[in-house]
């Protein structure tokens, strides 16, 4: 006889299975549909899922069951169904594994970071209908998981202990890594508030990949007798040919296990992305691990890295010239630095001032990148060019506005006389930290160049004159990291063909990908920007590496920043990006720094040393810079 699962989870190490609704979603079966239906439809299929996570080693079962509550199913004509699919998702869960495995009833969010409120009688109902049929089914526990505020939280809680009092319940907060609830509270205070009700396990899972998850959990204050859980997704998706991909690699999730687990997690698990392999290599690294350890996490004042002195700047350049103009006769140095994500300025504009005094040609701001919500760009490059002076280029995404919104916004540009854009797609808004909010994509970046150049024309992009030109230098992205470098050039030549007069990359961290993107593109006559951005620490490397769509990190750049932390990793990533730059300059005039994290000293540094490169020591170019 298997021992009590509370127990077990208070005291030993537990691997949890992986995805359910992604893994169908790579095993060929359709979005759009309800995959807890397939508990009635395809019972087979949900067995193979189960028995595939069992042989990887996962010992806590998840039912398929996530979203069979009244509320979403009845999305589908399923509401009548409630109690049959829970019961059959328990009932699949037991047979297709060994005795060995605990099943666990998954419940999910009904309001799943929407902010719209169910009427309370309907909420609880909903809530009430699943949970009950879980237990009666002989669920070993309950999970309630993807919750984001506290408030629903509370109440899940509070109805699983009154229709079982006794029954093991884990709770999973979705995070960003922000260390708050949707609701605002402290992860740390509302784990107190939660055990208090009645939880025994307590964490996260979804909405960030290990990374995040891990910055979540180091900012928990220290909470005796409480074990966590942690179930994180395979990093940031992306899309690779009209498919969903997620980047993390089994072996990173082990090494992440053993992280969390020294944090103090019981259960290890995966989320959105995670398969069998990332599974196998969790189950792997807890093996023989002492449950009992745990890892003391220290806090450190971060100091910004400061510039160097600036050696003589080039010369100032007429007002009339644009970014391409400046280009086209001497290097030129464009550093990108995000926004606030608050309602504070100051830091934001003294790195702003420390870019202004390294002789940056512009300061360019992303469009709420990564979907995280930011202030907008275009207020920021409006007080950047007014108290400062410096030219900004402001990136414009596709996700936030629909066509209307997207020309109000260029006229806005206009009208602030601010001219330089980088059209871009954007990231979609589910993976944010607005998860509920609508990915609009009226337009891709091909249709936002092509409304742009109509605006240059004299033309609205309805086809109406308009009383002025506008003088938009358009900017559009390439991701030299791709696999076929050839399609990406052919799509830049499409871009060209649409408006764009200038191309900024991805960031690069392989010197011989700046040489191949080099003979790729020297054929076209529009100036290239190499991304170039520093890393800030080992563990910044693997995170971006594993996690972050169109980064790929060489093995000997992330052996060189393993282990290093604070300001020793700041100092290697800002060596390790002066020799991408010396690279970079001997082929392109165009470089395009980003500043991680707001420390502008770092690329202000680099701002310098190009300066210094290309100013003052004049290094010879071994060809035409682009």
């Amino acid at each position: 006889m298997k021992p009590d699962l509370r127990t077990v989870l208070q005291n030993e190490l537990l691997t949890g299975d992986g995805a359910m609704g992604t893994y169908l979603y790579q095993m060929g079966f359709s979005v759009g549909v309800s995959f807890e239906e397939m508990n009635l439809t395809k019972p087979d299929v949900i067995a193979e899922v189960h028995r595939r996570y069992y042989e990887a080693g996962a010992r806590l079962i998840e039912t398929n069951t996530f979203s069979a509550n009244g509320d979403k199913l009845s999305k589908y004509g399923l509401e009548d169904e409630v109690a049959a699919i829970n019961k059959a998702g328990v009932a699949i869960a037991r047979q297709s594994v060994g005795s060995d495995a605990y099943v666990i009833g998954a419940v999910g969010s009904l309001r799943g970071g929407r902010r719209r409120r169910i009427e309370s009688g309907l909420e609880r109902r909903y809530f009430t209908e699943q949970i009950t049929a879980l237990i009666e089914a002989g669920a070993d526990g309950i999970l309630l998981e993807t919750f984001y505020e506290l408030a629903e939280m509370k109440l899940a809680v509070q109805i699983v202990r009154q229709i079982a009092s006794e029954i093991p319940l884990i709770c999973q907060f979705a995070t960003d890594g922000s260390g708050m609830t949707q609701d605002r509270i402290p992860f740390g205070e509302a784990f107190r508030v939660l055990q208090d009700e009645g939880a025994d396990v307590l964490g996260f899972n979804c909405h960030s990949g290990p990374d995040g998850i891990l910055r979540t959990m180091e900012k928990l204050p220290p909470l005796p007798g409480i074990s966590l859980s942690v179930y994180p997704n395979a990093g940031l998706p992306g899309y690779i040919d009209g498919q969903l991909t997620f980047r993390a690699e089994p072996d990173y999730f082990a090494d992440m296990a053993k992280r969390f687990a020294k944090l103090g997690a019981r259960v290890v698990g995966g989320c959105c992305g995670t398969t069998p392999e990332h599974i196998g290599a969790i189950a792997a690294a807890l093996a023989g691990l002492d449950p009992a350890v745990a890892l003391a996490v220290k806090s450190a004042v971060e100091v910004r890295t400061p510039a160097s002195a600036a050696p003589p700047a080039p010369p100032a350049e007429p007002a009339k010239k644009s970014l391409v103009d400046i280009a086209r006769e001497r290097h030129t140095v464009i550093v990108e630095l995000d926004p606030p994500r608050d309602l504070s300025i100051e830091r934001f504009m003294e790195a702003a001032k420390e870019l202004t005094d390294a002789k940056v040609d512009a300061i360019t701001m992303a469009d709420n990148s990564l979907a995280m919500t930011r202030i907008g760009n275009l207020a920021m490059g409006r007080l950047v060019e007014e108290e400062l002076g410096t030219r900004t280029l402001l990136h414009i995404a596709c996700r936030d506005r629909n066509s209307i919104g997207t020309q109000s916004h260029l006229m806005s540009m206009h009208a602030l006389g601010i001219d330089h854009l980088l059209a871009v797609t954007g990231d979609p808004a589910r993976f944010g930290d607005l998860p509920a909010a609508s990915s609009v994509f009226d337009m891709n970046s091909l249709d936002l160049i092509k409304m742009t150049r109509q605006l240059n024309d004299g033309y609205a992009f309805s086809g109406k004159p308009l009383k002025q030109k506008a003088n938009f230098v358009i900017g559009a992205a390439l991701d030299p990291n791709v696999k076929y470098l050839e399609k990406a050039v052919q799509r830049m030549e499409k871009k060209i063909e649409a408006g764009a007069a200038f191309f900024m990359t991805q960031p690069v961290y392989d010197p011989e990908k700046i040489e191949k993107l080099y003979e790729a593109v020297k054929h076209l006559d529009v100036p290239v920007f190499i991304g170039i951005m520093p890393l800030l620490s080992g563990r910044n490397a693997e995170f971006l590496h594993n996690e972050v769509p169109g980064i790929r990190i060489p093995d000997d750049v992330r052996k060189r920043m393993a282990g290093l932390e604070g300001e020793a990793g700041r100092r290697a990533g800002v060596e390790i990006a002066k020799e991408l730059t010396e690279a970079a300059v001997s082929r392109f005039k165009g470089i395009y720094f980003m500043t991680p994290m707001l420390f502008s000293g770092m690329t202000a540094e680099l701002t310098n040393f190009v300066w210094e490169k290309t100013g003052c020591l004049g290094v010879p170019l071994s060809a035409p810079a682009k």
